[in-house]
Protein backbone atom coordinates (compact mmCIF):
# COMPACT_ATOMS: atom_id res chain seq x y z
CA UNK A 1 0.00 0.00 0.00
CA UNK A 2 0.92 4.05 -0.74
CA UNK A 3 1.89 5.64 2.52
CA UNK A 4 1.90 8.93 1.20
CA UNK A 5 0.04 11.86 1.45
CA UNK A 6 -1.22 13.44 -1.91
CA UNK A 7 -1.57 16.56 -3.05
CA UNK A 8 -5.20 18.31 -3.90
CA UNK A 9 -5.26 19.38 -7.73
CA UNK A 10 -2.68 19.03 -10.62
CA UNK A 11 -0.05 21.08 -12.21
CA UNK A 12 -1.23 22.66 -15.48
CA UNK A 13 1.50 19.92 -16.77
CA UNK A 14 -0.83 17.39 -15.72
CA UNK A 15 -4.05 18.43 -18.54
CA UNK A 16 -1.60 19.62 -21.45
CA UNK A 17 0.08 15.85 -21.69
CA UNK A 18 -3.34 14.52 -21.07
CA UNK A 19 -4.50 16.88 -24.01
CA UNK A 20 -1.47 15.85 -26.09
CA UNK A 21 -1.96 12.24 -25.91
CA UNK A 22 -5.48 13.07 -26.66
CA UNK A 23 -4.92 14.90 -29.72
CA UNK A 24 -1.98 12.42 -31.18
CA UNK A 25 -4.79 9.64 -30.81
CA UNK A 26 -7.66 11.94 -32.33
CA UNK A 27 -4.77 12.28 -35.68
CA UNK A 28 -4.61 8.84 -35.50
CA UNK A 29 -8.10 7.99 -35.99
CA UNK A 30 -8.98 10.76 -38.38
CA UNK A 31 -11.08 12.83 -36.10
CA UNK A 32 -10.64 16.80 -36.54
CA UNK A 33 -12.09 17.38 -32.68
CA UNK A 34 -13.85 15.36 -29.74
CA UNK A 35 -17.51 16.57 -28.23
CA UNK A 36 -17.58 15.81 -24.77
CA UNK A 37 -20.95 15.92 -22.64
CA UNK A 38 -19.96 13.94 -19.27
CA UNK A 39 -19.04 14.76 -15.95
CA UNK A 40 -15.83 12.66 -15.42
CA UNK A 41 -14.46 13.56 -19.11
CA UNK A 42 -14.81 17.16 -18.53
CA UNK A 43 -13.11 16.59 -15.44
CA UNK A 44 -10.39 15.01 -17.05
CA UNK A 45 -9.21 17.66 -19.16
CA UNK A 46 -9.92 20.64 -17.22
CA UNK A 47 -9.83 20.12 -13.53
CA UNK A 48 -13.24 21.22 -13.22
CA UNK A 49 -14.80 19.72 -10.29
CA UNK A 50 -17.91 20.21 -8.44
CA UNK A 51 -20.73 18.74 -6.71
CA UNK A 52 -23.08 20.43 -8.85
CA UNK A 53 -23.48 17.15 -11.37
CA UNK A 54 -25.82 16.00 -8.93
CA UNK A 55 -28.54 18.41 -10.81
CA UNK A 56 -29.69 16.74 -14.41
CA UNK A 57 -31.10 20.43 -14.61
CA UNK A 58 -28.00 22.14 -16.89
CA UNK A 59 -26.21 20.62 -19.56
CA UNK A 60 -22.33 21.00 -20.16
CA UNK A 61 -20.23 20.38 -22.80
CA UNK A 62 -16.29 20.57 -23.65
CA UNK A 63 -14.93 20.35 -26.87
CA UNK A 64 -11.40 19.14 -27.81
CA UNK A 65 -9.83 20.73 -31.32
CA UNK A 66 -6.92 18.93 -33.27
CA UNK A 67 -4.78 22.02 -32.01
CA UNK A 68 -5.13 24.67 -29.30
CA UNK A 69 -6.41 24.01 -25.96
CA UNK A 70 -10.45 22.59 -24.81
CA UNK A 71 -13.13 24.72 -25.42
CA UNK A 72 -15.82 25.02 -22.23
CA UNK A 73 -19.27 25.31 -23.65
CA UNK A 74 -20.93 25.84 -19.76
CA UNK A 75 -23.94 27.75 -17.88
CA UNK A 76 -23.33 31.26 -16.99
CA UNK A 77 -23.33 29.61 -13.56
CA UNK A 78 -20.15 27.81 -13.84
CA UNK A 79 -18.14 30.44 -15.45
CA UNK A 80 -16.03 31.31 -12.19
CA UNK A 81 -15.02 28.03 -11.28
CA UNK A 82 -13.95 27.08 -14.76
CA UNK A 83 -12.58 30.39 -15.26
CA UNK A 84 -9.80 29.00 -12.14
CA UNK A 85 -8.99 25.98 -14.35
CA UNK A 86 -6.20 26.36 -16.96
CA UNK A 87 -8.92 26.77 -19.85
CA UNK A 88 -9.49 30.43 -21.25
CA UNK A 89 -12.29 29.70 -24.03
CA UNK A 90 -15.06 29.45 -22.15
CA UNK A 91 -18.58 30.19 -23.50
CA UNK A 92 -21.60 30.67 -21.36
CA UNK A 93 -25.21 30.98 -21.76
CA UNK A 94 -27.77 31.75 -18.76
CA UNK A 95 -29.28 28.09 -18.14
CA UNK A 96 -31.70 26.54 -17.50
CA UNK A 97 -32.90 27.86 -20.88
CA UNK A 98 -35.38 24.52 -22.28
CA UNK A 99 -35.74 26.67 -25.54
CA UNK A 100 -32.00 26.88 -26.50
CA UNK A 101 -29.79 25.16 -23.47
CA UNK A 102 -26.92 26.00 -25.18
CA UNK A 103 -27.66 24.63 -28.60
CA UNK A 104 -27.34 28.00 -30.29
CA UNK A 105 -23.42 28.15 -28.95
CA UNK A 106 -22.94 24.50 -29.63
CA UNK A 107 -24.10 24.93 -33.09
CA UNK A 108 -21.81 28.61 -33.52
CA UNK A 109 -18.54 26.15 -32.30
CA UNK A 110 -19.48 23.34 -34.78
CA UNK A 111 -20.57 24.91 -37.58
CA UNK A 112 -17.38 25.70 -39.80
CA UNK A 113 -16.76 21.72 -39.25
CA UNK A 114 -20.11 20.76 -40.34
CA UNK A 115 -19.21 22.75 -43.67
CA UNK A 116 -15.85 21.64 -44.38
CA UNK A 117 -17.11 17.81 -43.33
CA UNK A 118 -15.23 17.28 -40.89
CA UNK A 119 -15.61 14.22 -38.61
CA UNK A 120 -16.01 14.42 -34.97
CA UNK A 121 -15.76 12.01 -31.63
CA UNK A 122 -18.60 11.66 -29.65
CA UNK A 123 -18.82 8.67 -27.09
CA UNK A 124 -21.24 6.20 -27.77
CA UNK A 125 -19.87 2.84 -26.26
CA UNK A 126 -20.04 0.70 -23.21
CA UNK A 127 -20.17 2.83 -19.94
CA UNK A 128 -20.67 6.05 -21.72
CA UNK A 129 -23.42 8.87 -21.61
CA UNK A 130 -25.24 11.46 -23.03
CA UNK A 131 -25.43 14.24 -20.70
CA UNK A 132 -27.97 16.10 -22.55
CA UNK A 133 -31.41 16.17 -23.35
CA UNK A 134 -31.81 13.57 -26.67
CA UNK A 135 -34.14 16.10 -28.36
CA UNK A 136 -31.40 18.76 -27.90
CA UNK A 137 -28.99 16.75 -29.39
CA UNK A 138 -30.88 15.56 -32.78
CA UNK A 139 -32.08 19.10 -33.25
CA UNK A 140 -28.14 19.94 -33.03
CA UNK A 141 -27.31 17.20 -35.68
CA UNK A 142 -30.21 18.55 -38.19
CA UNK A 143 -28.63 21.93 -37.98
CA UNK A 144 -25.00 20.19 -38.79
CA UNK A 145 -25.54 17.76 -42.06
CA UNK A 146 -22.07 18.14 -43.18
CA UNK A 147 -20.54 16.90 -40.13
CA UNK A 148 -19.30 12.54 -39.60
CA UNK A 149 -20.06 11.81 -36.34
CA UNK A 150 -18.14 8.48 -35.13
CA UNK A 151 -17.30 7.03 -31.83
CA UNK A 152 -14.79 8.69 -29.81
CA UNK A 153 -15.31 5.81 -27.06
CA UNK A 154 -11.69 3.74 -27.62
CA UNK A 155 -9.74 7.20 -27.41
CA UNK A 156 -10.68 8.67 -24.15
CA UNK A 157 -11.01 5.08 -22.68
CA UNK A 158 -7.23 4.27 -23.81
CA UNK A 159 -6.32 7.98 -22.36
CA UNK A 160 -7.88 7.26 -18.91
CA UNK A 161 -7.34 3.53 -18.29
CA UNK A 162 -3.62 4.37 -17.63
CA UNK A 163 -2.84 6.52 -14.68
CA UNK A 164 -0.21 9.52 -14.42
CA UNK A 165 1.69 8.80 -11.25
CA UNK A 166 -0.15 12.09 -10.02
CA UNK A 167 -3.67 10.09 -10.34
CA UNK A 168 -2.12 7.28 -8.48
CA UNK A 169 -0.94 9.05 -5.81
CA UNK A 170 -4.60 10.12 -4.92
CA UNK A 171 -6.05 7.05 -5.10
CA UNK A 172 -3.46 5.29 -2.64
CA UNK A 173 -4.21 8.11 -0.37
CA UNK A 174 -7.87 7.06 -0.10
CA UNK A 175 -7.16 3.57 -0.52
CA UNK A 176 -5.16 4.45 2.91
CA UNK A 177 -7.47 6.18 4.76
CA UNK A 178 -10.18 3.44 3.78
CA UNK A 179 -7.46 1.15 5.01
CA UNK A 180 -6.93 2.76 8.36
CA UNK A 181 -10.64 3.03 9.11
CA UNK A 182 -11.33 -0.50 8.45
CA UNK A 183 -8.67 -1.21 10.82
CA UNK A 184 -11.13 0.10 13.63
CA UNK A 185 -13.41 -2.62 13.15
CA UNK A 186 -12.93 -4.00 16.39
CA UNK A 187 -13.75 -0.40 17.73
CA UNK A 188 -17.20 0.43 15.64
CA UNK A 189 -19.14 -2.63 14.98
CA UNK A 190 -20.37 -4.76 17.56
CA UNK A 191 -22.83 -7.28 18.17
CA UNK A 192 -26.69 -5.70 18.82
CA UNK A 193 -25.44 -2.85 17.00
CA UNK A 194 -27.73 -2.12 13.78
CA UNK A 195 -26.98 -2.49 10.58
CA UNK A 196 -27.23 1.33 10.14
CA UNK A 197 -25.05 2.36 13.00
CA UNK A 198 -22.63 -0.13 11.53
CA UNK A 199 -22.71 2.42 8.38
CA UNK A 200 -22.36 5.28 9.92
CA UNK A 201 -20.15 5.06 12.53
CA UNK A 202 -17.73 3.70 9.18
CA UNK A 203 -18.80 6.78 7.24
CA UNK A 204 -17.82 9.11 10.54
CA UNK A 205 -14.71 6.94 11.07
CA UNK A 206 -13.64 7.59 6.95
CA UNK A 207 -14.21 11.83 6.91
CA UNK A 208 -12.08 11.58 10.49
CA UNK A 209 -9.53 10.08 8.42
CA UNK A 210 -9.44 12.69 6.13
CA UNK A 211 -11.71 11.31 2.96
CA UNK A 212 -13.91 14.19 1.28
CA UNK A 213 -16.85 12.49 0.96
CA UNK A 214 -18.25 8.66 0.79
CA UNK A 215 -20.64 8.41 -2.42
CA UNK A 216 -20.85 4.63 -1.99
CA UNK A 217 -20.67 2.23 0.85
CA UNK A 218 -22.62 -1.06 0.13
CA UNK A 219 -22.85 -4.35 2.74
CA UNK A 220 -24.78 -6.56 4.25
CA UNK A 221 -24.72 -8.90 7.72
CA UNK A 222 -26.61 -12.61 8.15
CA UNK A 223 -26.37 -15.61 10.34
CA UNK A 224 -23.70 -17.23 8.34
CA UNK A 225 -23.36 -14.59 5.70
CA UNK A 226 -25.09 -12.47 3.55
CA UNK A 227 -27.26 -12.72 0.25
CA UNK A 228 -26.80 -9.92 -2.16
CA UNK A 229 -23.58 -7.07 -2.33
CA UNK A 230 -26.21 -4.30 -2.81
CA UNK A 231 -28.41 -3.25 -0.35
CA UNK A 232 -28.95 -0.23 1.84
CA UNK A 233 -28.67 -0.89 5.25
CA UNK A 234 -31.23 -1.80 8.18
CA UNK A 235 -32.17 -1.65 11.40
CA UNK A 236 -31.40 -5.17 11.75
CA UNK A 237 -29.11 -5.34 14.85
CA UNK A 238 -25.92 -7.62 14.24
CA UNK A 239 -26.04 -11.23 16.25
CA UNK A 240 -23.59 -13.27 17.09
CA UNK A 241 -22.76 -15.86 13.90
CA UNK A 242 -23.25 -12.84 11.60
CA UNK A 243 -20.83 -11.80 8.60
CA UNK A 244 -20.97 -8.49 8.38
CA UNK A 245 -19.26 -6.56 5.14
CA UNK A 246 -19.20 -3.24 4.27
CA UNK A 247 -17.91 -2.13 0.73
CA UNK A 248 -17.11 1.56 0.40
CA UNK A 249 -16.13 4.23 -2.58
CA UNK A 250 -15.13 6.91 -0.80
CA UNK A 251 -13.38 10.14 -2.18
CA UNK A 252 -10.18 12.00 -1.98
CA UNK A 253 -10.01 15.24 -4.22
CA UNK A 254 -12.00 13.52 -7.09
CA UNK A 255 -10.55 10.10 -6.84
CA UNK A 256 -11.93 7.00 -5.59
CA UNK A 257 -10.95 3.44 -3.71
CA UNK A 258 -13.30 0.89 -4.16
CA UNK A 259 -12.72 -2.41 -1.52
CA UNK A 260 -14.57 -4.06 0.86
CA UNK A 261 -13.76 -6.33 4.13
CA UNK A 262 -15.79 -8.90 5.65
CA UNK A 263 -16.02 -9.52 9.22
CA UNK A 264 -17.26 -12.41 11.78
CA UNK A 265 -19.28 -11.17 14.82
CA UNK A 266 -17.93 -13.19 17.63
CA UNK A 267 -18.13 -16.29 15.60
CA UNK A 268 -18.16 -17.64 12.28
CA UNK A 269 -18.98 -21.01 10.79
CA UNK A 270 -17.06 -23.53 8.84
CA UNK A 271 -18.38 -22.78 5.81
CA UNK A 272 -18.28 -18.97 6.62
CA UNK A 273 -14.70 -19.58 7.02
CA UNK A 274 -14.05 -22.24 3.81
CA UNK A 275 -15.78 -19.35 1.49
CA UNK A 276 -13.34 -17.10 3.03
CA UNK A 277 -10.36 -18.85 2.80
CA UNK A 278 -10.98 -19.56 -0.97
CA UNK A 279 -11.84 -15.99 -2.10
CA UNK A 280 -8.45 -14.90 -0.43
CA UNK A 281 -6.93 -17.58 -2.66
CA UNK A 282 -8.48 -16.00 -6.00
CA UNK A 283 -7.46 -12.58 -4.95
CA UNK A 284 -4.16 -14.35 -4.51
CA UNK A 285 -4.19 -15.59 -7.44
CA UNK A 286 -5.11 -12.43 -9.70
CA UNK A 287 -2.43 -10.71 -7.55
CA UNK A 288 -0.26 -13.31 -9.46
CA UNK A 289 -1.93 -12.78 -13.08
CA UNK A 290 -2.12 -8.94 -12.89
CA UNK A 291 0.98 -7.99 -15.07
CA UNK A 292 1.40 -5.56 -18.19
CA UNK A 293 0.32 -7.82 -21.50
CA UNK A 294 -2.30 -9.89 -19.62
CA UNK A 295 -5.74 -9.71 -20.95
CA UNK A 296 -8.31 -9.16 -18.85
CA UNK A 297 -10.25 -12.30 -19.33
CA UNK A 298 -7.49 -14.24 -18.58
CA UNK A 299 -7.11 -12.74 -15.06
CA UNK A 300 -10.77 -13.26 -14.82
CA UNK A 301 -9.84 -16.92 -15.60
CA UNK A 302 -6.72 -16.81 -12.93
CA UNK A 303 -9.52 -16.36 -9.86
CA UNK A 304 -12.48 -18.04 -11.49
CA UNK A 305 -9.90 -21.19 -11.48
CA UNK A 306 -9.48 -21.24 -7.57
CA UNK A 307 -13.35 -20.54 -7.37
CA UNK A 308 -14.53 -23.31 -9.52
CA UNK A 309 -12.70 -25.76 -7.18
CA UNK A 310 -15.30 -24.84 -4.18
CA UNK A 311 -18.02 -22.92 -5.75
CA UNK A 312 -20.93 -25.57 -7.06
CA UNK A 313 -22.66 -23.65 -9.58
CA UNK A 314 -20.65 -20.69 -10.88
CA UNK A 315 -21.84 -17.11 -9.91
CA UNK A 316 -23.66 -14.73 -12.16
CA UNK A 317 -22.52 -11.35 -11.19
CA UNK A 318 -20.67 -11.28 -14.57
CA UNK A 319 -16.89 -9.87 -13.81
CA UNK A 320 -14.57 -10.44 -11.06
CA UNK A 321 -13.13 -6.23 -10.96
CA UNK A 322 -13.03 -3.47 -13.01
CA UNK A 323 -10.71 -0.49 -13.29
CA UNK A 324 -11.23 2.52 -11.49
CA UNK A 325 -10.22 6.11 -10.50
CA UNK A 326 -12.20 9.15 -10.90
CA UNK A 327 -15.47 6.80 -11.02
CA UNK A 328 -15.80 4.18 -8.82
CA UNK A 329 -15.83 1.77 -11.84
CA UNK A 330 -14.19 2.09 -14.72
CA UNK A 331 -12.96 0.69 -17.82
CA UNK A 332 -12.30 -2.61 -18.39
CA UNK A 333 -13.85 -5.60 -16.83
CA UNK A 334 -12.20 -8.90 -15.41
CA UNK A 335 -14.70 -10.76 -17.40
CA UNK A 336 -14.78 -13.35 -20.39
CA UNK A 337 -15.75 -10.54 -22.59
CA UNK A 338 -13.07 -8.26 -22.36
CA UNK A 339 -10.12 -8.79 -23.98
CA UNK A 340 -8.08 -5.48 -22.95
CA UNK A 341 -4.75 -6.32 -22.07
CA UNK A 342 -3.24 -4.80 -18.94
CA UNK A 343 -0.68 -2.14 -19.00
CA UNK A 344 1.81 -0.68 -16.45
CA UNK A 345 -0.25 1.85 -14.30
CA UNK A 346 -3.68 0.94 -14.50
CA UNK A 347 -5.62 0.93 -11.22
CA UNK A 348 -8.39 -2.06 -11.05
CA UNK A 349 -9.91 -3.70 -8.67
CA UNK A 350 -9.39 -7.75 -8.05
CA UNK A 351 -13.22 -8.79 -6.91
CA UNK A 352 -13.88 -12.22 -6.71
CA UNK A 353 -16.97 -13.72 -5.19
CA UNK A 354 -18.50 -16.74 -4.57
CA UNK A 355 -21.81 -18.21 -3.45
CA UNK A 356 -22.42 -20.78 -1.01
CA UNK A 357 -24.83 -22.50 1.70
CA UNK A 358 -28.74 -21.46 0.99
CA UNK A 359 -28.57 -18.06 -1.04
CA UNK A 360 -25.36 -16.58 0.34
CA UNK A 361 -22.89 -14.67 -1.07
CA UNK A 362 -19.58 -13.70 -0.18
CA UNK A 363 -17.14 -11.01 -1.84
CA UNK A 364 -13.70 -9.92 -1.56
CA UNK A 365 -12.17 -6.69 -3.09
CA UNK A 366 -9.19 -5.46 -3.24
CA UNK A 367 -7.13 -2.04 -4.87
CA UNK A 368 -3.61 -2.30 -6.54
CA UNK A 369 -1.58 -0.17 -9.59
CA UNK A 370 -0.31 -2.65 -12.38
CA UNK A 371 3.12 -2.37 -12.99
CA UNK A 372 6.45 -3.40 -14.56
CA UNK A 373 6.25 -6.70 -12.57
CA UNK A 374 4.28 -7.71 -9.60
CA UNK A 375 1.23 -5.16 -9.14
CA UNK A 376 1.58 -2.64 -6.04
CA UNK A 377 -1.48 -3.16 -3.48
CA UNK A 378 -2.72 0.67 -2.67
CA UNK A 379 -5.44 -1.35 -0.47
CA UNK A 380 -3.90 -2.53 2.95
CA UNK A 381 -4.33 -6.47 2.19
CA UNK A 382 -7.28 -8.01 3.96
CA UNK A 383 -6.15 -10.78 6.91
CA UNK A 384 -5.74 -14.79 5.38
CA UNK A 385 -8.16 -15.78 7.98
CA UNK A 386 -11.82 -14.51 8.34
CA UNK A 387 -11.44 -11.61 11.38
CA UNK A 388 -13.99 -12.01 14.18
CA UNK A 389 -14.93 -9.19 16.18
CA UNK A 390 -15.77 -9.86 19.96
Amino acid sequence: MLDISAPRGFPTREFEHRLEKAQYLMRSHGLDGILLTSEAELRYFSGFMTQFWQSPTRPWFMFLPLEGKPVAVIPEIGRDLMSRTWLDDIRTWSSPEPEDDGISLLHELLSLYAQQRCTIGIMKGAETSLRMPLADYEHLMTRLPGLNLVDATPIIKTLRMTKSEAEIEKIGHICAIASLSFAQAHNLFSEGQSLQEAFRAFKVEILKQGADDIPYLVGGAGKGGYRDVISPPTEQPLQSGDILMLDTGSVFDGYYCDFDRNFAINSADDDARATYETLYRATEAGLNAARPGTSCKDLFCAMQSIIDTQESERGNVGRLGHGLGMQLTEWPSHAMFDDTILQENMVITLEPSMSYGEGKVMVHEENLVVRDGPPLLLSTRAPAELPVIG
